[in-house]
């Protein structure tokens, strides 16, 4: 029996794929006939297939719980998402746009403080951020880039409208997943693919490689991989990042400083690195400066960057723009360093520690999604109308505890796509993390990661949460 979208309803969620009225939106059309060309017993065979191909070649993460570490593939959607291409100018614009003021926000919040002394940006915000990091004060990163790499998390609400839901600047993750669920759809689908008009992602090492060389100042430069080692979540990506780019992966103990630069053992003796793609978090990264019990960063490290003979990407301080509280604030840090409205709008946004806003949000809890300022993967967070009134009234003492760690936000009905549930289509909910790679100039990668979450009627998406993910076909 062919597998039909006959039956599809899109509930009164925003479908990308079909309106309220059941037309097939633009893009779309190609995709929808070609999967009803197919059985539902092929479709379920293939995506097995995807499913075998992740497991061997080692795409997975762990979730920690109890005390056991547990690997996992993250679940592939075999339906992908499609994005159209004008859709795609307008975001390519407004996420260069906001990385370029954010590049600027974290250059002067560490040197001239303008934005503070201006009264733009609250100076005890920032001062109280856990991610602020006094011992960046007057640092220059290599060609005054500080974010090099940027995961944007973007959502639709009710009307279709991409909006901003978070900005990660420190060591995003999940770019394998978008680089291999493209490859796992070529195989699955490779006449749709090539006849759909798709923008290729598969030049993102090539170009994550570049923009690290362009960093150093000296020709050939030794570029590595730094990660926190084989129990991180995101070792996988770690490893076939490196494997991409042909540039070693090293862990803490394979580099040393000595005479004054960053060295790496290797099987001929001690050689210089210039670029480290880090992918520990700032206060892991050198014990004689940070945290003092970090056993993963490399001592001495920080001070041979700050003398310029060795980059680091993402510069060390850039979690100081991750601050959820921040992120309430960007749109005046566009207006500020910029002269120019947002092209991406925010998520209406609450700020606990201001007065008013704490109230309304101890009044609405139930109505609304709270988090904390520095917590990710779906942790330290409420979402108000799946909670209990015991879960509400915790978070209400929190806040009241510490109002600047929260901030809360409307309750969006997150866009929904097809997703193929055992043998048939169902619509689930869906935000699009793209890549943003800054050197020489900012480059938004066509496509992005697009997370899912699987659970019927959940509006989690993170894989630590039971979410997964789908292929992102950006058209031209």
């Amino acid at each position: 029996m062919n597998f039909s979208f006959a039956d599809y309803q899109s509930e009164n969620f925003y479908d990308e794929m079909f309106t309220q009225e059941g037309t097939i939106r633009p893009g779309y059309e190609y995709l929808k006939n070609k999967f009803e060309l197919l059985t539902s017993e092929d479709l379920i065979n293939r995506r097995l297939t995807a499913e075998r191909a992740m497991l061997s070649l080692g795409i997975t993460f762990n979730v920690y719980s109890e005390g056991q570490g547990t690997e996992r593939i993250m679940p592939l959607d075999i339906i992908p998402r499609v994005v159209s291409g004008t859709e795609w100018e307008h975001l390519e614009r407004g996420l260069k746009q906001r990385i370029k003021a954010l590049n600027m926000f974290i250059h002067d919040i560490y040197n001239e403080q303008h934005i503070l002394k201006d009264g733009v940006v609250p100076r005890d915000l920032i001062e109280s951020s856990k991610c602020f990091l006094p011992a960046c004060m007057g640092l220059k990163p290599p060609k005054g880039v500080w974010c090099h790499i940027t995961g944007t998390d973007l959502i639709r609400g009710d009307d279709g409208t991409f909006m901003v839901l978070e900005d990660n600047l420190r060591c995003p993750s999940g770019v394998s997943y978008m680089l291999e669920n493209r490859e796992l759809s070529k195989q699955i689908f490779p006449d749709v693919l090539a006849s759909t008009g798709v923008r290729p992602v598969s030049d993102y090492p090539s170009r994550l490689l570049s923009m690290l060389q362009f960093l150093a100042d000296r020709p050939n430069p030794t570029v590595a991989v730094l990660t926190p080692g084989i129990y991180n979540s995101a070792y996988f990506e770690h490893s076939y990042l490196a494997q991409q780019m042909g540039v070693e992966l090293v862990d803490a103990r394979d580099l040393v400083v000595s005479d004054g630069y960053v060295k790496m053992r290797t099987t001929n003796g001690f050689q210089i690195v210039d670029v480290i793609y880090r992918r520990i978090d700032d206060t892991f990264l050198d014990p004689r400066v940070f945290n003092p019990d970090s056993l993963i960063g490399i001592p001495g490290i920080f001070d041979v960057y700050k003398k310029g003979r060795v980059a680091l990407a993402n510069a060390p301080g850039t979690g100081v723009a991750d601050d959820k509280v921040i992120y309430a604030y960007v749109p005046r840090i566009i207006k500020y360093y910029l002269q120019e409205d947002p092209i991406i709008s925010n998520v209406q946004t609450h700020i606990c520690r201001e007065d008013s806003d704490m109230q309304y949000v101890l009044e609405n809890i139930e109505d609304l999604v709270v988090k904390e300022a520095n917590e990710a993967g779906g942790y330290g967070m409420l979402i108000g109308p799946k909670a209990t009134k015991a879960e509400h009234e915790l978070f209400r003492q929190k806040i009241k505890e510490n109002p600047r760690n929260y901030i809360a936000q409307p309750t969006i009905s997150l866009s929904r796509v097809p997703c193929m549930i055992d043998d048939h289509a169902e619509g689930r909910h869906v935000d699009l993390r793209p890549y943003i790679l800054y050197g020489e100039d900012i480059h938004v990668i066509p496509g992005g990661l697009t997370r899912v979450a699987l659970r019927k009627g959940s509006l989690v998406v993170n894989s630590s949460q039971g979410g997964g993910g789908k292929d992102t076909w950006v058209l031209y």
